[in-house]
This record gives C-alpha cells, sequence and structure tokens, in this order.
C-alpha cells in the first residue's frame, strides 16, 4: 500500500483544529479554495471543523479558555455561527454551498440515527454541497462527548464511506524521537509525544490524531497527518506528494463492527480464561459463560463490553447479550447448571455471540 491510494480517493473526509484556525486568518478561505480544486476533480469532500469555542471567548470575554461546562457552552454557541459564516462566505465567493452539520455522540451511539445522519449526508453530497461537521458542542456534557474533533472525524469517515481521511494540524506530521517527520507509519508502530510549550486551544494532540487516523483505516480508508500551514496542502496529499504521515489502511472492518469496535463505549468488562480468549481472538467463536471468569462493570443487554485475557489485556470488545448481574451468575457454567438458573431452553446461553464481537487485540 503506498500514497498512489491517495491518487485515487473519492470521497474525503479533512479535519481542521482550533490551534490552526486560530493562528491563521487566511486558513478558511484557503482551505475553501483547496477544497474547491479537489471538487474539480470530482472528489467529494466533508469538512470536520473546530473552533467554534475558540472564536466564542473572545465573543464573550474571556479572557483564557474557562473550565465551567456552561461558560465552554455558551462560548460554543457563540463561536459557532461566527465559524459558519467564515465557511459559507468563503465558499459562496467560490460558487459552492456549504451545509452546518451539528452532531452529538448519542446520533452515532444510536443505530437508528446513526442511518439517518448517513442518509443527510448522502443527500448533500449528492447536491454538490460541502458538509461543515462539529461536535454539537453547546448540548454535549462530559459523558457524550466524542473527546475531540480528530475522534469525531475518524467516525464520520465509515459514516460517509470515505476513502481518506486528512488531519491537518501546525506541525509537518508525526515526528519521531529526534523530531523528523514519518511519512509513513507502521500499524504496530509506538509514537513518542513532546510536549510543544505552547497553550492549547483546542482538546486534541498528536496522540488523539495517531488514534484517530488508525481508526479510520479499519474502516477501509487511508490517512494522513499533516501540515496546515502549508499551501498547497491538499492537492500536494492528492497528487501522491511525500507530505505529512501517511497510514495505509487496514483489513476493513464492516461498519456494523467498525461501530461496535470504535464509536461504542464500553459499559463493562468481562474477564476470560485462556482458552476463551484464544477463541475470541481467532474472532470466529461465540462466547460462551463457561469461558468467562468474571465481571466489572454494570451493563445491560446490548451494551457494548471489552472482552479481557487473564493478564488483563483487551482481546476484544463485543455487545454483551446478558446484563451484567446474569453474566455473573452464569460465569464458568455450561449446559444442565445454566438450565438450573435459568430454565431448560437458555441451557445454550451465550454471552457474546460471533456476529457482535470485534478483535482488538
Amino acid at each position: 500500500m503506498s500514497r498512489t491510494e491517495l491518487q485515487k480517493a473519492h470521497r474525503i473526509v479533512v479535519k481542521i483544529g482550533s490551534r490552526s484556525l486560530t493562528g491563521d486568518g487566511a486558513l478558511v478561505r484557503r482551505m475553501a479554495e483547496e477544497i474547491a480544486a479537489l471538487r474539480k476533480s470530482e472528489r467529494q469532500v466533508v469538512l470536520v471543523s473546530s473552533g467554534a469555542i475558540a472564536l466564542g471567548l473572545s465573543r464573550l470575554g474571556y479572557r483564557t479558555r474557562p473550565k465551567e461546562v456552561g461558560r465552554l457552552q455558551a462560548a460554543a454557541a457563540a463561536g459557532q455561527s461566527v465559524l459558519m459564516r467564515r465557511y459559507d462566505e468563503a465558499f459562496a465567493e467560490l460558487g459552492m454551498t456549504s451545509a452546518q452539520v451539528l452532531l452529538t455522540y448519542g446520533d452515532l451511539a444510536d443505530r437508528e440515527r446513526l442511518n439517518n445522519a448517513r442518509e443527510a449526508f448522502a443527500a448533500l453530497l449528492d447536491a454538490g454541497a460541502v458538509p461543515i461537521v462539529n461536535e454539537n458542542d453547546t448540548v454535549s456534557t462530559e459523558e457524550i462527548r466524542f473527546g475531540d474533533n480528530d475522534q469525531l472525524a475518524s467516525m464520520v469517515v465509515p459514516l460517509v464511506g470515505a476513502d481518506a481521511l486528512v488531519l491537518l494540524t501546525d506541525v509537518d506530521g508525526v515526528l519521531d524521537a529526534r523530531g523528523r517527520r514519518i511519512s509513513e507509519m507502521a500499524h504496530d508502530e509506538q509514537v513518542t509525544v513532546v510536549s510543544e510549550g505552547r497553550e492549547r486551544v483546542g482538546t486534541g494532540g498528536i496522540q488523539s490524531k495517531v488514534d484517530a487516523a488508525r481508526k479510520a483505516t479499519r474502516s477501509g480508508a487511508v490517512a494522513v497527518i499533516a501540515p496546515a500551514t502549508r499551501d498547497g496542502v491538499l492537492g500536494q496529499l492528492f497528487a501522491g506528494d511525500d507530505v505529512g504521515t501517511f497510514f495505509p489502511r487496514r483489513g476493513p472492518l464492516r461498519a456494523r463492527k467498525h461501530w461496535i469496535a470504535y464509536t461504542l463505549r464500553p459499559r463493562g468488562a468481562l474477564v476470560l480464561d485462556e482458552g476463551a480468549a484464544r477463541a475470541m481472538r481467532a474472532g470466529k467463536s461465540s462466547l460462551l459463560p463457561v469461558g468467562v471468569l468474571g465481571v466489572r462493570g454494570d451493563f445491560n443487554p446490548g451494551d457494548a463490553v471489552r472482552l479481557l485475557a487473564p493478564d488483563g489485556n483487551e482481546v476484544a470488545r463485543g455487545l454483551t447479550q446478558l446484563g451484567a448481574l446474569d453474566a455473573a451468575r452464569s460465569a464458568g457454567k455450561k449446559g444442565a447448571e445454566l438450565g438450573l438458573l435459568f430454565g431448560p431452553e437458555r441451557g445454550d446461553l451465550v454471552v457474546v455471540h460471533k456476529d457482535d464481537l470485534v478483535v482488538t487485540d
């Protein structure tokens, strides 16, 4: 796999961070021009843009980023209109239409709402619009946040069926321990994060971008972390130039399994014995009660859970068919024992079905 895959990309998700936007007043206009150039080559672009809170701080007279949720939500409300106005004006001057899409974690965690969002994106792209996506910070709380817009962008990739994800930042890409740009990252390569000693405007960082890029590659896309400050960066990337840090695609997961592994937040965990852990790593077997050693957390049927080896390492994630209490009651049991607990018709009880299981080890 090589950067030539970027040349073939038809649908692209581009994410721009708060620090890049606040550090370069001309970036919105330049991004609009670069996206317009991609459109001329018959590519479709979805733009994930941070910046609402950063813009709203000054509008509300906040000198520093507040810690109170209410003030952050107020800043998001004040700044989102400014952010969209800048994009709308920039794209309108180029004869293009932009469209605001505000998402919450709940929109993507619920399958029906996720499918509705997918249809809305498809309609916008078919109409030739450029969706501008941001987290709906005004209503999001800590418990239901994506974490940062890098993670949001990685979830938008399978949502829209994108071929490529570009995470634009204010550095040249992922840097090695000597500060040199890494041109291409292997799937298991570790990242050494060095503090840049500057005030943080947004919530992401290079580790978050690496995590987001790797999640996107599991949906069948390629990904790049590249410098937002470089003129013509998008055109250079999709011409196959050696810019930023490239992440090749991995064996893609089906959309539903990608959703289980990377969108849903685990509500608890099941500790497995060695035999069950080996079976889960193979990814071809359902998890039965006999392979469960213990239960962590409180969860209900249908919730996502982590499947842990005896040493505590995660081997898989899946949707449990049992709540935490029943999972604990059935742990280590099989056949007649399960029948005595749950009734004869439940002797073939399954904790996590193989169709609802994703290997993450």
